[in-house]
């Protein structure tokens, strides 16, 4: 048998060379790789990840709720969404097509209820680094879910390119207002940025508001990435608000002077409804007005709260200021006799009265009954030695009330008056001011006034809010009103019984406004009216102050029309009749128990 052979390897210096090689061949190509990453392509690779990166997304605050003094609801916020694009998203790189924003903006167009060209406008900024389009504001959730099923059908459909990836939803709210109309000018509005236009909207913005929170999460391609987390900062939600007003009184009384607006056709029109105690507003409402749901539609000057905003002559409901001081300073009681003619020669004009007279002989409630101008004059020509003195007396009675300045609601837009000092009174003036001309108030001003006669002479500051419930549900009351004294007890009383005879007396001009069951407070007004275009007086300012029950007072009702064009005009013909429905409504909503006293009866007139 032959002798074996040794074993022999064979040498591994080849497959050594082969696999050095394999690897070298490896390693260069990841070199090359490399290279061309972070040198070659770096721009390219950079955009990519820019779509591929972590974003940040405002979460909207939701708004507190606006609602009347019983938790009606009178301003809300539903579920809505801001449709936003980010617009790199379609750009030819991105999509592989020269078109996408025009693609995309004829399937948004339809849905949005906007014009094609102005969304291919925000899908192709003149910026092309930007990220962020906002291409609709506060859309329904029915909006939103439309465009979301045709991103998604999009999406899964081969061979088509989803140009709708780049359309993302920011959660937002849509401001809605259950009452339409009703109180829009107390509420006032919300812009197209979500922030308060007007009225309490604007007023209290920072309260209702809130505070936004905001979202960071990874993104690929349009999606969220699960997996990548998020860090989440939550929106802290507004302060609901409560209001004073009442929304069946604040119904009635804008149902009542729009009525009377259209029958009269005139320029505008105010209610306002006032608790005589408390000073609290219960309804404030002014025609014409407009829907803050639609501002499209709104005539731009209805918009605001004329009741606080215009400004005006008063006429004769101004007459009780000056009755009031007569009485506090003891120059004239109710019954002092006073003689009125025909014409008074004051200054540089002669006085007349509204109805042409023989000589009358009234007593000072008579005067204030049938509303002289000529007997008013020289009630207040004895607030002093001298006419300088008695015009000093009698502006510090009206300051006092609360003309010429403020009323402390802060309202936006709110209107002090004019009032000037005395010594810069005109000729004229020292004499007109006596009887509500001269001067100029707002309607919430003259409201006051009465009020603080009600209230036993006491003014309390007006206010609009009765607190705020914060997003841990504890309700804050509204700060406590200030209060001053103007007149005694004894004079507001004795003002108030002078008041019934306007109303209760047959010779008085406000027997309109009677209200059975009730004895009645209240005084007309016709004022020459200046136009606020021309600054010259054109028209008539027609107006009824007053409050019921006049022996308890609970509810003081001022009315005042601006302009009436057609049929009467004077204050006692259509606003006594407005100042009667509103006050009976409020009486009987308010379950106002009837007068149990009965009427003063102090005599107008006497015999000389």
């Amino acid at each position: 048998m032959p002798a074996q052979r040794p074993l022999r390897l064979g040498s591994p210096r080849p497959r050594l060379r082969l696999v050095g090689l394999a690897l070298g061949l490896v390693l260069a190509v990841f070199v090359v790789r490399l290279l061309q990453v972070q040198a070659v392509e770096a721009s390219a690779y950079a955009a990519k990840a820019e779509v591929n990166r972590y974003v940040v997304h405002t979460l909207a605050a939701e708004r507190g709720g606006i609602t009347d003094r019983n938790g009606v609801a009178l301003a809300v916020s539903e579920n809505a969404y801001d449709i936003t694009a980010d617009p790199t998203m379609f750009s030819a790189k991105q999509l592989k097509i020269a078109d996408g924003p025009e693609r995309a903006a004829a399937l948004l167009a339809p849905i949005l209820g906007q014009d094609q060209a102005a969304l291919v406008k925000k899908l192709r900024p003149a910026d092309k680094n930007s990220r962020y389009a906002r291409l609709a504001t506060r859309q329904t959730p029915q909006v939103w879910k439309q465009i979301k099923d045709l991103k998604s059908a999009l999406a899964q459909k081969t061979g088509t390119v989803n140009v709708l990836a780049g359309v993302f939803a920011d959660p937002s709210s849509q401001r809605v207002y259950p009452n339409g109309d009703l109180a829009a000018g107390i509420l006032g509005w919300v812009n197209a940025d979500g922030q308060g236009g007007g009225g309490i909207e604007q007023m209290l913005e920072k309260q209702l508001a809130g505070k936004n929170g905001k979202i960071r999460y990874a993104q690929s391609g349009g999606r969220e990435v699960p997996t990548a987390g998020s860090a989440e900062t939550p929106a802290v939600p507004g302060s609901d608000v409560e209001l004073t007003i009442d929304r069946d009184i604040q119904w009635a009384a804008q149902n009542a002077i729009t009525e009377q607006v259209k029958k009269s056709k005139a320029d505008r029109g105010y209610v306002v409804v006032q608790d005589t105690r408390t000073g609290q507003i219960l309804a404030m409402a002014d025609a014409p007005g407009f829907d803050p749901n639609d501002l499209s539609k709104a005539d731009p000057d209805a918009l605001g709260n004329a009741a606080v905003q215009d400004a005006y002559e008063p006429g004769s409901t101004a007459k009780v200021m000056s009755m009031a001081a007569v009485l506090q300073e003891n120059a004239a009681t109710p019954l002092t006799h006073v003689v009125v003619p025909n014409r008074l020669h004051r200054g540089d004009r002669l006085f007349q009265d509204d109805v042409d007279h023989a000589t009358w002989d009234l007593t000072l409630n008579g005067v204030l009954a049938k509303s002289s101008n000529i007997g008013t004059i020289l009630a207040t020509g004895q607030l002093g030695k001298t006419q300088p003195q008695a015009n000093k007396v009698l502006y510090s009675y009206l300051r006092k009330f609360g003309i010429g300045g403020y009323t402390g609601l802060h309202f936006p837009g709110e209107t002090p008056g004019i009032l000037a000092p005395p010594q810069k009174w005109s000729t004229s003036q020292q004499y007109t001011i006596p009887f509500g001309q001269g001067f100029s108030i707002n309607a919430l001003q003259a409201a006051s006034v009465y009020s603080t006669i009600a209230n036993g002479g006491v003014r309390v500051q007006p206010s609009l809010i009765r607190g705020t419930k914060g997003p841990d549900g504890r309700f804050t009351p509204a700060a406590k009103p200030e209060e001053t004294r103007v007149v005694s007890a004894k004079t507001a009383k004795s003002v108030a019984e002078m008041l019934e005879s306007v109303v209760d007396d047959e010779q008085g001009t406000g027997i309109s406004a009677r209200i059975p069951g009730y004895n009645v407070a209240g005084k007309t007004g016709t004022a020459n009216r200046v136009d606020p275009a021309t600054g010259r007086y054109r028209g008539y300012t027609s107006s009824f102050a007053g409050f019921a029950p006049a022996d308890k007072p609970r509810i003081t009702v001022y009315c005042a029309i601006q302009n009436a064009t057609s049929g009467g005009y004077f204050g006692g013909q259509i606003c006594g009749p407005i100042y009667k429905k509103v006050m009976e409504f409020a009486l009987k909503t308010l379950q106002v128990p009837p007068t149990g006293a009965p009427p003063a009866n102090l005599p107008v007139s006497y015999k000389p």
